[in-house]
């Protein structure tokens, strides 16, 4: 049949890739550094990669062209996202564990060293990846019997000693409510429920609006239903222990 169907100037198209993100029926790839329309019967013809490419290489004809198949699409959305499941989507998201089983050494004796000796860093005492709140999941296996510690973005930064004195044996997770998106409280609640947490440490900076941090955790062990022992530390911008 005759109908209006997307043409992609090669000579145009410097490879961006942008016409690809925004064609949500999978229609464009990436060939050889060059946008291709891969099916015919894949591309709806409304046009949602014109304006994403940015040197004008995509634009309309009328030609023959077999009919959008709208089944085919939506069995070629499930292909691709059953894929990026089993990939693990984004690879700075991918769910690690840490082996902390023997805990690492403080920078004690690395203080008391002889000038002439090299500087030996602390390990590192985070037991696993993501830390990020919005990116942990919330069923993951890190979070069964854990220490669960709940600290705003800075406050390693503001306090040297962070990992020896807040992180060891606890399962690390980070946000800021002032940069981050909606609030914390649905997503810590379904940790808490959904997990057999042991106990809840906050840690956030003496900033007023990291004060919503704390407010979450503490909504989310009420919405829970458990009893659980917690605490929360405040640290000054100069990273002294307030309370």
């Amino acid at each position: 049949m005759i109908r209006r169907i997307i043409h992609i100037d090669e000579e145009k198209c410097t490879g961006c890739g942008l016409c690809a993100e925004a064609c949500h029926e999978g229609a464009i790839a990436m060939v050889d550094g060059k946008a291709k329309l891969m099916r015919d019967d894949y591309c709806d013809g409304l046009g949602d990669c014109l304006p994403a490419c940015p040197t004008e290489a995509i634009s309309f004809v009328e030609r023959e062209a077999a009919a959008y198949d709208e089944a085919a699409v939506e069995e070629n959305k499930k292909r691709k996202a059953a894929h990026k499941a089993v990939a693990g989507g984004c690879p700075g998201s991918r769910m690690q564990l840490f082996n902390r089983t023997q805990e690492n050494e403080t920078d004690a004796k690395g203080a008391q060293t002889e000038a002439s000796e090299p500087y030996t860093a602390p390990a590192s005492e985070l037991r696993q990846w993501p830390v990020q709140i919005k990116l942990v999941p919330v069923n993951a296996p890190y979070f069964k019997d854990a220490k669960l510690l709940i600290a705003a973005d800075c406050t390693a930064y503001a306090y040297a000693r962070f990992h020896q004195d807040f992180m060891r044996g606890k399962v690390t997770i980070v946000g800021c409510p002032k940069l981050d998106e909606g609030d914390y409280t649905e997503k810590l609640t379904q940790i808490i429920s959904q997990n057999d947490i042991r106990s809840v440490a906050i840690v956030r900076m003496e900033v007023p609006c990291c004060k919503g941090l704390e407010q979450a955790a503490v909504n989310a062990l009420k919405a829970s239903g458990k009893f659980l022992p917690w605490q929360s530390v405040t640290l000054s911008l100069d990273g002294r222990i307030l309370d």
